[in-house]
């Protein structure tokens, strides 16, 4: 059975809704370099932490898996996969983009500036998580669902995030999306302002026989705001690998 490995986003992991339909296959929740009591690499790079996924997965003895990243854990998916290709079945690419936005440095040094303000202005990671995570979440979103997110996010040390937002700034694989070989299923919200439908179709198209599922009224985090929409789009894929 195909390890399924699960790459959380910068506000870290909640994946509770996703795992009761995974059960079926072995599961390998992979916290980035410095998330959930892990140690951070000597380098914060979208390269190490490639090359430190595949070393767990020696260590493991996993030689293939199916992958799914959200947010910057999708654009590390999307690296990884395009890095080592024979280890990746199929490929989940969640509320991502191939690239950060901006190309002119000055757009990332603002974007910076607008996410480190209120850790630099002394404000702590649980009140960064209750004042960002709520509004990413469509109205309507079970309150339990809500604080699973900020928890997440809250228990993520500083420095970890900090490390963690600057690497994805240095983000860009838009020029070799033609070169996926997984088969690759790409979800969005369709209300995402982060990672909008109309980016991920421009994705989708790019990538050899993907397809795209957009997730109605959802926003960044539809795994939380509609499991069963998300979980019902997933299993599909998954059923399609196995089958062949």
């Amino acid at each position: 059975m195909t390890t399924i490995a699960l790459l959380h986003g910068i506000g870290g992991a909640s994946w509770s809704p996703l795992k009761p339909a995974l059960a079926f296959a072995p599961v390998l929740d992979w916290p980035l370099p410095g998330y959930h009591g892990t140690p951070m690499l000597a380098e914060t790079s979208f390269a190490a932490w490639a090359e430190a996924l595949r070393e767990r997965l020696d260590r493991d003895g996993i030689p293939r898996i199916d992958l799914l990243g959200h947010s910057i854990g999708g654009m590390l998916a999307l690296d990884f996969a395009l890095r080592f290709p024979e280890r990746v079945r199929g490929l989940v690419l969640y509320a991502t983009t191939p690239a950060f936005g901006g190309r002119d440095p000055a757009f990332a040094e603002a974007f910076l500036r607008d996410r480190l303000a209120p850790l630099d202005a002394g404000h702590d990671m649980a009140a960064l998580a209750r004042e960002g995570m709520p509004p990413m979440l469509r109205p309507g979103t079970p309150a339990e669902r809500v604080e699973e997110a900020v928890a997440a996010m809250a228990g993520t040390p500083e420095a970890a995030y900090r490390a963690t937002v600057r690497c994805l700034t240095t983000f860009n694989r838009r020029d070799d999306l033609a070169h996926v070989a997984a088969p690759t299923l790409l979800i969005a919200g369709e209300t995402d302002p982060l990672a909008p439908p109309r980016t991920m179709e421009r994705m989708r198209d790019a990538i050899r026989d993907a397809r795209l599922v957009v997730l109605p009224g959802c926003g960044h985090l539809a795994h939380l705001e509609d499991p069963e929409g998300f979980t019902g789009a997933l299993l599909t894929f998954l059923r399609r690998l196995r089958e062949g």
